[in-house]
């Protein structure tokens, strides 16, 4: 059987590599503490729920690609709310199944290589899916190193114009995964006249704007021309809700009308019911403090342990991860497998890209009670 050659190159998701060796361990009888994928076990708020059971009589058929006019509303809503912009529901909005699948087809949306732009910047360390989307794209590939003495925040001065001149899209992520870091207003207006020099689309993943524990994050909305930008939004981890599969694109009418052309080709916007689901999570407000205020003490049981046995945390500020520098003799999979070992399982930070070496990934999912038991744990193991 034939297979896609960019399919074939690829090596095996990261996340399934660390599933495979948490359900190893499992198999042998250990007690299983798992931090490495970010998907949230707390329970949905029972109000959104309510208002999914609510719909499931109303419409059976094919969802519009375009999405519930009341959802697009309920999430301009929000973002007017949140970061104190105007969004056009109708022109500037586009609801998608959770954020991962319109990240990954993006670039098959806008990449025109004939034009002389076939280049994709990417974060290091970084979400594997902005890679792995423009390599299905036929883009070609350029990375941006996120490190402790630059805040995380790539080096926008070390790219030169010819590289920019090349550049279809340009992905960031804050509040970040894998490190936690958050970026200034100050740093999406230096992007955005950058994206505007060059004709650069800048791509924010936002997925995890609202938790933060000092102060809200800014978005890449709220820069002063927006023309450039595409904002990509998720309820799964605002809300708990991984598993209903519900975000949205934010941006120009053009890239909107594109997305709009496009994706009836590839499926349709989330059903029905899980769409009045997200319009009641949009909504609200007092879920999510909720979560920032669990997050918040998990948070705080882990930075306590850490403090107390030497070991460093970069980044960190917000989004449910802690980023943790491994100790000096220890590669990232060392360290990951040495904690496997005693059934805590985390992320290499070598999985986001070589400059994720020397540190690994804490997603703080388990449950408070679970997230005590496994600091007991770690107590003898640090």
């Amino acid at each position: 059987m034939h297979v896609s050659p960019v399919l074939a190159a690829q090596t095996v998701y990261p996340f399934v590599r660390v599933e495979e060796a948490k359900r190893r361990k499992a198999a042998e009888g250990v007690r299983i503490f798992d931090f490495g994928m970010g998907d949230p076990r707390e329970p949905t708020d029972p109000r959104i729920k309510a208002a999914l059971t609510a719909a499931l009589d109303e419409a059976i058929g094919y969802p519009a690609a375009v999405g519930l006019p009341e959802l697009r509303e309920a999430i301009a809503v929000w973002a007017r709310r949140r970061f104190d912009v105007e969004l056009d529901p109708d022109r500037e909005l586009i609801p998608t199944y959770g954020s991962k699948e319109a990240i990954f087809l993006f670039a098959q949306v806008v990449l025109d290589a004939a034009a002389g732009k076939d280049l994709v910047l990417l974060p290091e360390p970084g979400y594997p899916v902005y890679e792995r989307g423009a390599l299905f794209a036929g883009a070609e590939l350029g990375t941006l190193a996120l490190r402790a003495d630059h805040a995380f925040l790539p080096d926008l001065d070390a790219v030169d114009d010819e590289t920019w001149s090349r550049t279809a899209l340009l992905w960031v992520c804050y509040p970040n995964n894998p490190t936690g870091a958050v970026a200034p207003l100050e740093f999406y207006e230096r992007l955005s006249e950058i994206a505007l020099e060059h004709d650069v689309l800048v791509c924010s993943d936002e997925a995890y704007t609202e938790l933060w524990f000092d102060e809200p994050p800014a978005s890449a909305l709220q820069v002063a021309n927006r023309r450039n930008i595409v904002v990509f939004n998720t309820l799964s981890k605002r809300s708990s809700m991984t598993g209903y599969r519900c975000g949205f694109v934010a941006a120009n009418d053009d890239v909107i009308e594109a997305l709009r052309k496009f994706r009836p080709n590839v499926g349709t916007a989330p059903q029905v019911f899980v769409q009045r689901a997200a319009i009641a999570a949009w909504g609200d407000e007092e879920h999510v403090e909720r979560n920032r205020a669990l997050y918040g003490r998990k948070r705080a049981l882990f930075i306590d342990l850490f403090a107390r046995k030497g070991i460093a945390l970069a980044g960190s500020r917000a989004t449910i991860y802690l980023w943790v520098e491994t100790p000096r003799d220890e590669t990232s999979v060392s360290f990951a497998e040495r904690l496997l070992e005693q059934g805590v399982v985390v992320a290499p930070g070598s999985y986001f890209g070589p400059a994720g070496e020397g540190y690994v990934r804490f997603a703080l999912v388990p449950t408070e009670d679970e997230c005590a038991e496994a600091v007991a744990v770690l107590e003898d193991v640090l």
